[in-house]
């Protein structure tokens, strides 16, 4: 791997960016930079932006996939940056002077998003190091069990790594507290605390009998299944449950902490870019760029912000809805007065010069995902404005097709897109599902049947790692299915579905 040496001009460069964005406000850790020629490129890109990775054939696929696609011309890489303290960024050797500004104004603002959202408050700073650390552990378990072997069980891994809570981290469970009070109100036997002559009202025999008889249930119903409830970590109960040898399981834990790194990647990827779209345009056209450079930047801006139909540019809806955001704030058209009015003619007049918007739109990168980004600011107005619509395939016509440009619709499509990173909500139902030690999931459907190609794919990974008979719980076209993976023959039988 060639790594140039940082030029003085391009120091020079950045000092005169981030005094720019720290202007603004931003705040950003301190920014290491790298140049790259193409190919070092990819092949960093295809580590995920960690050289230090552990080893295994499918960053090898992901480096040819790169390369192909930039020597044809269709995609090329101008910059990466990765979330940790202080922060590594790359950029691209044969970037153009403004191109290589561009890169620097939109690393400072994706860096000021990784310290300040809080989305990826709970993330490891030091990951660079984490990474290394994998890769060495897994280099020593293939050095004692065959890189075969390893790569094998790592492939089984990986097509799981999807099967995480990428909320667990925001969530502080403690155990709940019985007052002194609940405590002396009932006993072991479920009799209510009652003075002498009101024990037989209070505590009728029948009432007692059917606390005990309900008890009694509740503790065989206890020993029979775990988890005790259900359990949406499935990474984390295989590697605490799985029959496991010590290699595969420190394997499997490599796997889901670094799924947990990358998550809130996904969770925040329209806000991610959209911050940094907002701020690399508004450092470079009011403060970054010479006027012999305005056509260069109007002319890559254009090809980063560039829509084609059907598909979503997070860039280009992030950058807009945070300009819309701004906009809004700055005029006041927000709160009841604002939602109470009926008038379209009155409100796109309305302008009560409140100059709130640099303050939301910190407020907004501190707190908000794309889900509740989404959820909360995109509104009727933004929607015809920025003239979206459903799409969906055609039975009649076999081809994608604009399905509805009604507001409600489009939202909730894009809604359902970011729900879980578009992929099915998968939890542990029961760890000795019939008594047999075989595993239960429960697919949590919310009115989108399983890919049928993947989810048996995925079953059949499952059962590898558990090595008992793994069965799936879901619906398919409104029925009840039990789907059944047992050495890796699939069976399929109808089921009740609550």
């Amino acid at each position: 791997m060639t790594i140039k040496r940082f030029p003085a001009y391009l120091r020079d460069m950045q000092e005169d960016i981030e005094g720019y964005a720290k202007a603004y406000g931003l705040d950003f850790f301190p920014i290491l930079y790298e140049v790259l020629d193409y190919k070092t490129m990819n092949e960093v890109a295809a580590y995920g932006g960690f050289p230090t990775r552990y080893p295994h054939w499918r960053f090898g696929m992901d480096y040819e996939q790169l390369s192909k696609s930039y020597e044809w011309g269709l995609s090329k890489i101008y910059e990466m940056v990765i979330n940790t303290n202080p922060a590594y960024a790359y950029l691209l050797e044969g970037n153009s002077l403004t191109d290589q500004k561009i890169v620097m104004a939109h690393v400072c603002a994706h860096v000021d998003f990784f310290k300040n959202n809080y989305f990826f408050s709970k993330t490891n700073r030091k990951m660079i190091d984490g990474m290394a650390n994998h890769a060495s552990r897994v280099r020593r378990h293939m050095s004692r069990h065959g890189q075969d072997v390893v790569e094998d069980f790592i492939d089984t891994c990986l097509s799981l790594e999807n099967l995480i809570d990428p909320m667990s981290a925001y969530i502080v469970r403690t155990p709940k507290k019985v007052s002194e009070e609940e405590e002396d109100q009932k006993d072991k036997s479920g009799r209510l605390r009652a003075k002498g002559y009101m024990e037989s009202f209070i505590n009728p025999p029948e009432y007692l009998a059917a606390q005990k008889k309900k008890r009694e249930e509740e503790e065989k119903k206890a020993k029979r299944r775990f988890p005790e409830q259900s359990q949406r970590d499935v990474l984390q109960f295989l590697i605490e449950h799985s029959p496991l040898d010590n290699w595969q399981r420190d394997c499997l834990e490599i796997v889901r902490d670094e799924a947990y790194y990358f998550a809130p990647q996904a969770m925040t990827k329209i806000m991610n870019e959209g911050w940094a779209s907002y701020w690399h345009s508004k450092i470079l056209t009011e403060k970054a760029l010479t006027a012999a450079e305005v056509i260069d930047y109007a002319d890559a801006n254009s090809g980063v912000l560039a829509t084609s139909p059907g598909r979503l540019n997070p860039y280009k809806l992030g950058v807009e809805l945070l300009r819309n955001i701004e906009d809004r704030w700055n005029r006041g058209q927000f709160g009841k007065e604002w939602d109470d009015c009926d008038s379209m003619e009155q409100k796109r007049n309305w302008d009560r010069r409140t100059g709130l918007g640099m303050k939301r739109l910190f407020e907004v990168r501190k707190l908000y995902n794309d889900i509740t980004f989404i959820d909360e600011f995109f509104t009727l107005e933004f929607c015809i404005e920025q003239k979206f619509y459903s799409f969906g395939f055609s039975e009649r016509s076999g081809s994608w097709e604009i399905m509805s440009r009604e507001f409600k619709k489009v939202k909730d499509q894009l809604l359902r897109q970011l729900t879980n990173r578009g992929q099915p909500v998968i939890m542990v139902e029961d760890g000795n599902f019939e008594n047999r030690s075989e595993l239960l999931l429960r697919h949590v459907h919310e009115g989108m049947d399983l890919d049928s190609a993947q989810a048996r794919d995925t079953l059949r990974n499952v059962a590898k790692v558990w090595t008992r008979p793994v069965n799936l719980l879901t619906k398919i076209e409104n029925k009840g299915k039990l789907l059944r993976c047992e050495d890796g023959n699939l069976s399929e039988r109808s089921a009740e579905y609550t």
